[in-house]
């Protein structure tokens, strides 16, 4: 019984071994630019949750009746291309000059994308 046990387990193996690939993944090189895109979207990120957390922006979040938390949360359920427009607008902001019009489009988006699902 231990002989027939043994080989029908060497049988299977066998065919294992000839059916399944011995290579499943592949190592390929990736492009600087998809590099500098991973990159570059986690810096846009870093920067609207930076302005975020401001005690300016929190105050103006309680004046308006929000949360910081809420806003930081659905900052992160973004998309990609959200963020960066959203960063883009921030660093097009002369420093001090447009705070609340920035502020206001800011709440805008997170209500914008939060709500319109």
């Amino acid at each position: 019984m231990t002989s027939a046990f043994k080989k029908m387990i060497c049988r299977f193996l066998a065919i294992a071994l000839i059916t399944l690939p011995f290579q499943t993944g592949q190592a390929s090189m990736i492009g600087t630019d998809q590099v500098n895109t991973a990159a570059s979207v986690q810096l846009d990120r870093n920067l609207v949750s930076s302005y975020l957390s401001r005690a300016q922006t929190v105050n103006e979040f309680q004046v308006l009746g929000l949360n910081s938390q809420d806003a930081i949360d659905r900052v992160a359920a973004m998309t990609d291309d959200e963020v960066s427009t959203l960063a883009g607008k921030i660093s097009a902001v002369p420093a001090g000059g447009d705070g609340l019009v920035l502020l206001i489009l800011v709440v805008f988006f997170i209500w914008y994308f939060a709500f319109r699902r």
